[in-house]
């Protein structure tokens, strides 16, 4: 069977920018990060890591592209994850962050599941929309406020008003 997916690019201020592609559902997730970084004409030289995600785009656990945890915990590694153990009709959304350092952030959904064609090599580009801009979009990074349950809420602006000593080491 082979997956249709649109990645589209987290660009909130600008047009719409996604790639539709087909892959098997047999393919890992590194033959997946492959094929955006190829529809997107990155040279796929930078770290990335997907996201599983709900209905609602919340991220989820990481599956990495590579292992940095110096062995201090287990990590879900790309190669080893194929497609289908993760993604079927139920389960559908993943996000995806290419380059830690400009954080390209894709929201990736299956949106169909076909049968093979014939005579056709996949990964398969199928369309192409909008131009990727030359920098990352810009994101902010949004959080629930803190509860320390003694009545008073704190937000991601309220750092200085916590009683911390930055300097304890």
């Amino acid at each position: 069977m082979i997956y249709r997916f649109r990645i589209i690019l987290d660009n909130k201020e600008e047009e719409d920018i996604f790639r539709d592609l087909e892959i098997r559902q047999t393919d890992t997730l590194e033959d997946l990060h492959n094929a955006i970084t190829q529809a997107f004409g990155f040279d796929g030289m930078e770290m990335a890591s997907f996201y599983l995600s709900d209905d609602q785009w919340k991220q989820g656990e990481e599956i990495s592209l590579f292992d940095l945890s110096e062995g201090q915990s287990e990590v879900r590694l790309m190669n080893e994850t194929v497609l289908e153990d993760i993604l079927d009709e139920d389960n559908t959304k993943l996000i995806y962050v290419y380059d830690f350092l400009s954080m390209w952030t894709f929201f990736v959904e299956l949106g169909e599941i076909v049968e093979e064609s014939r005579g056709t090599d996949y990964p398969n580009l199928m369309f192409v929309h909008g131009q990727i801009p030359q920098e990352a979009p810009e994101i902010t990074f949004e959080g629930e406020d803190l509860d320390l349950g003694d009545g008073s809420d704190y937000g991601l602006d309220d750092y200085e008003d916590l009683d911390f000593e930055e300097n304890w080491n």
